[in-house]
């Protein structure tokens, strides 16, 4: 039992939800390796630290003796998931998703152990339904049940259009795991409809249901909303060290542990062991420094991650820094902010002239790198550290 116990430890952590714990045991007592499913659907073709939490929690799966499936949806990416959205989605082409998978393929194991992952992709076996099939799976569903989803119902109720391919959707997403096998499926919280949908479809298959395990949704570097490649919130793993590294230090301290839980493969205790040491007054940059080494080394080597540290305390003059820097956000126009109104606002200059004006004498950096355009335009969904002369900070959020 002190196995199951410890493997439970390491499966809760970070864990919103698991549904059912005492499935979840029972198949633990089996001590068989379980096949623990996460589906990806190649809509863009980089991946950034918002699904490594899911890779990550598949890696641990991994280490406690499990096989990780990566199930590449190319069937259903040419979909469009419509979990979340508030209009139909367009579908991708069948090329795109090609050419995202394939960018997938090669990213994932950075992370994942080669030897224990399977990587799947559902066209294997969707594209061999035929319409009589695809008919006798959407029987074992209602349009009722359909329309309790909240994304559903509330495009229902607003006379919004729901195109009949969305339900089809998160049948195909459960049938997914009839075909694997799964017994276990990961996903964000709010694939929580999707994922509850493989254990019904599984029981109605005469399979055992797998056991749903619900991840926070990872907050960009914004703090706020989802990190998200669109919003420019993000931080690609595909990214250089030194961009790795800086963007980690641009998120606010709050934030920071917040990515320790779902991001780093330090013990919890060691974690709670640093807040203690903020609460007692460690200078919380400092620790930031492990998250931004660990995390940078996990993509590039321990020795990159060591010199984008160098790098970045470099560039700020050996922790020069302030720790009173105030932190802004400020709302932009047409999904972007120019750099001299955005100095302005921020109080870092009295006007957008001197803003221009400093940038041109080389006396602004963003990110310790200093700006040499002075039409620079500043993202929506991105979090900077703002740097006037050699004694104006600001960590700055953009924001709608």
């Amino acid at each position: 039992m002190a196995v199951i116990s410890e493997a439970l430890e390491v499966i809760r952590r970070g864990a919103h939800e698991i549904l059912l714990e005492q499935d979840l045991v029972a198949k633990l007592k089996e001590g068989r390796p379980l096949r623990v499913k996460a589906g990806f659907d190649p809509t863009a073709p980089d991946l950034h630290l918002g699904h490594t939490v899911l890779l990550n929690k598949l890696r641990q799966c991994q280490d406690l003796g499990h096989e990780a499936i990566f199930l590449i949806g190319d069937f259903t990416g040419m979909i469009g998931d419509p979990t979340g959205k508030s209009a139909t989605r367009p579908p991708l082409t069948r090329e795109q998703v090609v050419d995202n998978a394939r960018s997938y393929e090669q990213q994932i194991f950075k992370i994942l152990d080669p030897e224990r992952t399977t990587v799947a992709f559902n066209s294997r076996w969707m594209s061999d339904l035929s319409a009589a099939d695809l008919i006798a799976l959407a029987a074992k569903h209602t349009v009722a049940r359909m329309l309790e989803r909240d994304d559903f119902s509330k495009r229902y109720a607003a006379g919004q259009a729901i195109a009949i391919h969305e339900f089809l959707y998160p049948m195909i997403q459960g049938y997914d795991s009839v075909v694997l096998k799964a017994d276990i499926e990961l996903g964000g919280t709010d694939q929580k409809f999707n994922l509850l949908m493989g254990r019904q479809l599984q029981e109605t298959h005469g399979q055992k249901p797998q056991v749903v395990l619900t991840m926070p949704i990872l907050e960009g570097l914004d703090g706020v909303q989802k990190m998200s490649k669109s919003l420019g919130n993000y931080i690609g793993i595909d990214e250089t060290p030194d961009n790795m590294f800086g963007k980690l230090m641009s998120i606010s301290d709050d934030l920071m542990w917040r990515y320790f839980e779902l991001l780093s493969f330090r013990s919890l205790d060691e974690i709670a062991r640093y807040q203690r040491e903020v609460g007692d007054g460690a200078n919380p940059r400092d620790i930031k420094f492990l998250l931004g080494e660990e995390i940078v080394a996990r993509f590039h080597g321990a020795a990159a991650g060591k010199r984008a540290r160098d790098h970045f305390i470099a560039r700020f003059q050996k922790g020069a820094l302030p720790d009173d820097m105030p932190e802004l956000r400020l709302a932009a126009d047409n999904g972007h902010l120019a750099i001299a109104a955005l100095l302005k606002q921020a109080g870092l200059t009295a006007s957008t002239s001197e803003a221009l004006r400093m940038v041109k004498q080389g006396a602004v950096r963003v990110d310790g790198e200093r700006v040499e355009d002075g039409q620079m335009r500043i993202e929506v969904g991105s979090t900077h550290v703002f740097q006037v002369g050699k004694r104006r900070f600001a960590r700055v959020t953009v924001a709608d």
